[in-house]
Order: C-alpha cells, then structure tokens, then sequence
C-alpha cells in the first residue's frame, strides 16, 4: 500500500528519507538500493549506534550524530536506534518507507541474514558484529517491536500521509516494485545508477 506519493507535498524529489520497520524485514538492502538509484546519501543506523565488533557507541554520542545527520539537506537513514530519535527523525523527513512485512517473514529473514552472516557483514551492520548475540537480541526485538511499536508506526504512516510521501510496504513483491519504480523514474538523470 503506498499512501500519499501522488500528491507533491511541496518537496519536489525525495531528499529526507527514513526507512524504519521490525528487524529482518530487508530495511537495509532497499535502503541500499534506494541510496544507489537516488544518489542520496545513506546513513545506517547500526554504524552509527555501534562501532567495530558490536560496541556501542555512548547514548548521548549517538543522539548528538543522530542530530546533525537530521538537520543535512539530503539522506536516507535506515533502521530505529531509539524512540526519541526515530520519532525526530520521522518529523524531519519528507518521505517515510515502513517495511511492514508479516511477523514470520521477519523472523525467517533474520535467520537467513544469520546463515549469510558467517561469510560476509550484514548489510548495514558494523565490521565484526558479533552474529549470534546480534540474532538472538533481533529473536527478541521481533515480538516485542510487532507488540509495541508496529500499532504505533501503522499510526504513524497514516497521518503523515496528508504531509509527506508515505510507503507502506506489506509484502517483498511491494517493496520490489517500488524500487523498480525509483530505478526507473532515475535512469537517464545525471549521476544515476544505470
């Protein structure tokens, strides 16, 4: 489901974009590709919040990068890193993608990434992240963001729609389809992806 898009909310392009949802649900692949065929900037929130070898970065350290990255006139940022910051993030963007996928769907995905993750670094994730830690805190971050955050999102893209471009994608065929739209819409503009 896509809501909004038709309408120019007085923006023009896509400049300010916020790629959020539950964990595994491919936010860092389409955020990639998005990046590739925009030439925006990307910003994954997993290199920001943590270092090297799954570290995290102090709380304040990452509200203040958060800040700054927020205030650029260009960028998709992928992923959640905290309430306070997602929810300032979500103001600050003129499109919001949701990747909304069924619960088993994330929950197949992120076992698939760590299967994948033995031979190279999850899309987005820090160099050295430590997989199995790393999968069992998404194990538990699935239920829990389905049970608290994904009625507040459903929410969200609801009412930002009267405001800002506004993706709500249900299903993998969805999001596929939106990015051969943008690749699409893209090719031939100076700079793009061919």
């Amino acid at each position: 489901m896509t809501l909004g898009v038709d309408a120019d909310h007085g923006t023009g392009r896509m400049k300010k974009v916020a790629v959020f949802g539950n964990a595994g649900g491919g936010k860092s692949t389409l955020a990639r590709h998005l990046a590739e065929f925009t030439r925006l900037p990307l910003y994954p929130l997993d290199r920001i919040q943590y270092r090297a070898g799954g570290g995290e970065v102090p709380h304040e350290e990452y509200l203040k990068t958060h800040a700054a990255l927020v205030l650029r006139e260009e960028w998709i940022i992928d992923g959640f890193g905290c309430v306070a910051s997602a929810w300032e993030r979500f103001a600050a963007a003129d499109t919001l993608i949701y990747v909304d996928l069924p619960l088993l769907t994330h929950g197949r995905w992120v076992t698939k990434r760590l299967v994948k993750g033995f031979f190279v670094t999850p899309e987005g994730w820090p160099e050295n992240s430590p997989m199995w830690s790393s999968t069992l805190y998404s194990y538990r971050v699935l239920w829990l963001c389905h049970c608290h955050l994904t009625p507040r999102y459903r929410q969200l893209v609801r009412e930002a729609a009267a405001s800002k471009r506004v993706h709500h994608w249900r299903s993998p065929a969805q999001i596929h389809s939106f990015l051969e739209g943008v690749k699409q819409e893209h090719l031939g503009r100076p700079g793009a992806a061919q």
